[in-house]
């Protein structure tokens, strides 16, 4: 079998992808997922659309409306490991699992993560079965239990995830499931989102009472508040980036074993973009951030 190489250019371009998305987080989770940002939209999209209760009672009111974004960088991060031990009693897989939690956790307080930072949680203890054949009959019997666990990791510093890593492969845990991401003053970053919606919703009503002539009698009524917060863990997309040959399809193919070359998956972090929102603050994004969200309408009574 004839072998090709991988060309410079191929080899620079995959070091350069890997420098660029080293700060793209999420975790083997994002592989179960796609989608992310469409049903983020979608979520956008429901917040502005009035149900027949929500419409002005009577035809002398007016809406007006406005949708702000917020980008908003993490304050704390929280990894989730899954480890799997398994062996022919439940005490062997046991002493295995404390055997991997501890030299883990040992190596994570050698990184000053401290004891209260990290959780070990009990998940699932199942049995596993093999096939033992005598004759022509295989026959199903227990084989061993299989221990899972997953270990939680509380961390402050965004670029430590390499770290931990190498620490969980070091002690056989390949399996990252998530990052999730803390922002530890949420009512501050939604006071933030209210003060702009308000201050645009008055540029818009002056706008309106200048080209239009219309005026409106106080106070104004908040009629539809509606905030949302999408995490990172929920904004991830992925692609193949890959185009196969067809096959024509002869009569005897039933003979033959296609094997079909392994394509990658890229998995990257695809944001909320300004498209729908009066505002955008924060708009430059090159990391993952949590995005917020409010939708207001305010309703004015017209003077006739």
């Amino acid at each position: 079998m004839k072998t090709t190489l991988p060309s410079a250019l191929t080899l620079a371009c995959l070091t350069l992808a890997s420098a660029v998305c080293s700060a793209q987080t999420s975790g083997n989770i994002g592989y179960g997922q796609n989608g992310g940002k469409a049903r983020a939209e979608q979520i956008e999209h429901a917040d502005r659309v009035l149900a027949k209760e929500d419409l002005p009672p009577t035809n002398t009111s007016m809406f007006l409306d406005a949708d702000v974004l917020m980008n908003v960088k993490a304050d704390e991060y929280v990894a989730v490991f899954s480890i799997a031990q398994e062996g022919p009693t439940v005490e062997e897989a046991h002493q295995k699992m404390d055997s991997v939690v501890k030299q883990f956790t040992d190596a994570l307080k050698a990184l000053h993560i401290r004891e209260s930072d990290i959780y070990v949680d009990f998940i699932a203890q199942p049995k596993i079965y093999g096939y033992e054949i005598v004759d022509n009959v295989a026959k199903e019997k227990l084989a061993g239990f299989e221990l899972k666990k997953n270990v939680s990791v509380h961390y402050t510093d965004r670029d430590l995830l390499d770290k931990l890593v190498i620490a969980a492969t070091k002690s056989e845990i390949y399996d990252l499931i998530k990052v999730d991401y803390v922002v530890k003053d949420i009512n501050a970053v939604q006071d933030k989102l209210m003060a702009e919606a308000a201050t645009i919703i008055k540029q818009k009503l002056a706008r309106d009472e200048r080209l239009l002539g219309i005026k409106v009698e106080p106070p104004a009524e908040v009629y539809i508040e509606r905030p949302a917060i999408h995490y990172p863990t929920e904004m991830y997309d992925s692609y193949t980036a890959a185009e196969s040959e067809s096959i024509s399809r002869p009569a005897n193919l039933a003979k033959y074993t296609v094997q079909q070359a392994r394509k990658g998956r890229t998995l990257y972090f695809n944001a909320l973009d300004g498209n729908g929102f009066d505002k955008v603050i924060n708009p430059i994004v090159v990391e993952p951030v949590v995005q917020f969200t409010l939708y207001l309408k305010v309703k004015y009574e017209v003077v006739r």
